[in-house]
């Protein structure tokens, strides 16, 4: 395949022959990573591999011309471009591939994640931010293909926003003026994702830099690129996104993989293009090989024909690379089979190292687990079979974490009758140990630094006298316009977000008032929404991404649960991005619009938090305590709650509504009908007709469900009121399973029940259209007053007779 020309050229690459014998000492250490690696998953010491191999030279060349400062946002075969930027060492490669849980070892994941997903480490041990200036940043990668993109177009469009906007010049650790390029990866067959496609149309509409890297092998497992992409090419199926004179685009260059100078020349020209001009560029990087096939999950050769195996051994990158140095004279064979033995030797070295580590990390438990085993068998009535534990264990192979302590809870059950003395140093070294595991494993999946939500201190509504009754989008309006006067980091994008100030006016006038740059209008492209929205918080700043309805969260979701809800989990707190979701839902109009899929967001965004206030006011309060802290949220307003009257505070942009935090909005004593966002109102008129009949209701709205209550104050309540109904607008099985749940799990409610509690929940279709449609599929007043009275006609039939 020939080189495609592109209207934009530089001088060709010197060669410096000390730099490509480094360059091939390099990639010689990464090509026998590559192999030991997966000869380690055959040997039973590692679970899983994938790897890098036949990727070598193109990420020598891509490593080139990456700066400090910039962003790569790629996947899990860069372990070449980690190595050439200093970011990843043999010995942290393999400390990964052994699922090492130590940040030191293992600085990307602490041993979270299988071996070849990388990332640096944006924040201090407190979590603070360090100097992204002078990191060659790598956001932590994640399986999912294609998952990097959305993400990809937000760290670009950060250095747009800090070229372009002058206020954000006081932020130098975030950026040098805007002149950071984002480098993407992807593999040839991911091209085929819709999050691809979205992704490179949205970066082609901004004007961004940002690099993408097609690592292009033709296969995808053992799919080729016949069935993958149109024309089996993704450069001639994006040839349309090219720039010309009159139109903006994009830079399209096609290049060898194997080819060394073509390799150097198109990266200095694409970094020269992206970083200067601020002009997306595609490098697509045709004829790799994929030596060991895609992973350790089986062999190529079961796919891939003799004649093609055959091509691929002759255009390795790797001996087209010797062969390029030995005929220009750069080295001799000799000296090339020299590298060749002292990075094999240093592989093994590094690897051994690692091995010994780990196995270190875990030998202290076990020697300590295997005496304390021992020395309770002495003293048990079941010394035999204590013992035979003891001696299975240390018989053990390369035991691990989960076979010592597995062990222990076994010898505690089958010491289960003896006396607590017995085995009080067992017991005490278990729990011990559960807290270290904690830690290991289930750390960080919210923020833990000084600016963690809980840590927010909460800033009671001041109101005057004469404060105006306006409308809820009033409010808000006044909210966002403080928001984006006193912090500059702060903006806001989504469809109609800008020029019409949002559906529901919102964000009225406020691109006439603080500039394009601050209020955005977007494509309709949710995915790249929230991947704006996740790649600028990753480099520091505030974002407000909006999706448009509660209902279209659905588009954006594999981006929000496989990336931003595990991003400061799955690299131990070293990556964070605080960003803001703003969304409405729970009832308006039909299938589409009345949304409140809450048990689907419950079970996929752990690791975000989830406000559902039930006014403007609480929303504005929420918004000003999430400015204040460091974790991402999405919050869902009532989408029929806009033009509905309260009262305009007078420290709009200061109070704050602390987050899990529940709250009692009416008093009562027979039942108490926890609920949260637009139920709020429904349940509050229900409690007044109830009030007819002789049924006191107190109402509490949960008011955040991630997190939910922490000060148990539900529990308190039915401690009083003996009874609980759990009312929301999910399906049934839904949210006001999860919240009886919490109650009744953690808050210990079970004990003060007099009645079965009860679920109020929309029906199991997505509800109808009209007035009548939303009546007889969503949960009304007379719901709830039934649900109540019925209750109460359970308890006590002859003051409550039977309704129907």
């Amino acid at each position: 395949m020939e080189e495609t020309t592109t209207s934009y050229r530089r001088e060709k690459v010197e060669i410096d022959r000390d730099q490509v014998v480094e360059d091939y000492r390099l990639a010689m250490l990464s090509r026998h990573t590559s192999l030991m690696g997966r000869k380690e998953v055959f040997m039973g010491k590692a679970k899983f591999g994938i790897f890098g191999d036949g990727k070598e030279l193109a990420q020598i060349a891509m490593a080139r011309f990456f700066e400090k400062g910039d962003f790569r946002s790629g996947y899990y075969r860069d372990q070449t471009f980690m190595m050439a930027v200093g970011e990843l060492t043999v010995e942290q490669y393999f400390a990964q591939m052994y699922a090492h849980t130590s940040v030191e070892a293992d600085p990307s994941s602490a041993g979270r994640l299988m071996n070849s997903h990388f990332a640096t480490r944006s924040l201090n041990a407190d979590g603070s931010w360090r100097d992204l200036t002078q990191i060659n940043n790598s956001t932590g990668d994640i399986s999912p293909t294609a998952a990097q993109m959305p993400r990809l177009v937000g760290l670009a469009y950060a250095s747009k926003l800090y070229k372009q906007n002058p206020d954000l010049q006081s932020f130098p650790k975030f950026s040098k003026g805007g002149r950071e390029v984002a480098w993407g990866t992807i593999g040839n067959a991911s091209t085929a994702e819709g999050m691809f496609l979205e992704a490179f149309n949205a970066a082609g509409v901004l004007q961004i830099p940002m690099i993408i890297s097609v690592w292009d092998d033709d296969y995808g497992i053992s799919v080729t690129n016949d069935y993958q992409i149109t024309k089996s090419s993704i450069s001639e199926a994006l040839e349309g996104f090219r720039r010309t004179e009159e139109k903006a685009g994009y830079e399209i260059f096609v290049v060898r993989g194997w080819d060394y100078e073509a390799l150097m020349s198109t990266y200095q020209q694409a970094a020269a293009i992206a970083r200067y001009e601020h002009v997306p560029v595609l490098v697509h990087v045709v004829e790799m090989t994929q030596p060991q096939g895609h992973s350790t999950s089986g062999s190529h050769e079961r796919y891939k024909s003799k004649e093609r195996l055959e091509w691929e051994a002759t255009y390795d990158c790797m001996p087209q690379f010797r062969a390029f140095i030995i005929q220009n004279g750069l080295a001799t064979e000799e000296e090339l089979n020299k590298i060749d033995l002292e990075t094999k030797q240093q592989v093994r070295q590094s690897k051994d190292k690692a091995w010994k580590l780990f196995t270190e990390s875990i030998a202290q438990d076990l020697n300590q687990a295997l005496s304390l085993l021992r020395r309770a068998a002495m003293r048990s009535g079941q010394r035999d079979q204590v013992l035979q534990l003891a001696k299975e264990l240390s018989k053990l192979i390369n035991p691990i974490r989960m076979d010592v302590v597995s062990t222990v809870r076994r010898a505690i059950w089958t010491m289960r009758t003896d006396p607590l003395e017995v085995k009080a140093e067992l017991l005490a070294w278990y729990r011990e140990e559960q807290e270290k595991n904690e830690d290991r494993y289930s750390s960080h999946l919210y923020s833990e630094s000084a600016h963690r939500v809980e840590l927010v201190s909460e800033i009671p509504a001041v109101y005057k006298e004469d404060a105006p009754l306006v409308d809820g989008r009033e409010i808000l309006q006044a909210c966002f316009d403080h928001m984006l006067t006193n912090n500059p980091l702060v903006f806001a994008i989504g469809e109609d977000v800008g020029k019409i100030g949002d559906v529901n006016q919102a964000f009225a006038g406020l691109q006439a008032k603080h500039g394009e740059l601050k209020v955005t209008d977007t494509g309709i492209r949710e995915m790249t929404i929230i991947g704006q929205g996740i790649g600028t918080a990753l480099r520091g700043l505030r974002p407000i991404t909006e999706i448009q309805y509660l209902d279209y969260l659905v588009y954006a979701l594999n981006t929000l649960t496989d990336d931003l809800a595990s991003l400061h989990y799955r690299t131990k707190g070293g990556q964070k991005a605080p960003l803001i979701i703003r969304t409405r839902g729970h009832r308006l109009e039909g299938v589409w619009h009345s949304g409140s899929p809450i048990g689907m967001i419950l079970g996929s965004l752990r690791g975000i938090l989830l406000c559902v206030p039930r006014n403007m006011t609480q929303a504005a309060g929420m918004y000003n305590t999430l400015l204040q802290a460091d974790e991402p949220a999405v919050m869902i307003e009532v989408l029929n709650g806009y033009r509905i009257k309260e009262k305009m505070p007078a420290n709009i942009g200061e109070f704050r509504v602390p987050i899990g935090q529940a709250e009692v909005i009416r008093e009562g004593s027979d039942i108490t009908v926890v609920t949260y966002g637009a139920m709020c109102r429904i349940v509050m008129d229900a409690a007044v007709m109830l009030e007819g009949m002789e049924i006191s209701l107190e109402v509490i709205d949960a008011q955040t469900l991630l997190p939910f209550d922490k000060g148990h104050l539900i529990g308190k309540s039915i401690a009083k009121t003996n009874r609980v109904i759990f009312a929301d607008e999910d399906v049934p099985g839904g949210a006001s399973a999860y919240m009886m749940q919490q109650v009744f799990e953690f808050q210990n409610a079970y004990y003060s029940l007099d009645s079965q509690p009860v679920t109020i929940s929309a029906k199991e279709h997505r509800p109808a259209y009209s007035s009548d449609g939303d009546y007889f599929s969503k949960p009304s007043a007379d719901d709830v007053v039934e649900a109540a009275y019925n209750m109460m006609h359970e308890a006590n039939p002859q003051k409550y007779p039977a309704l129907i």
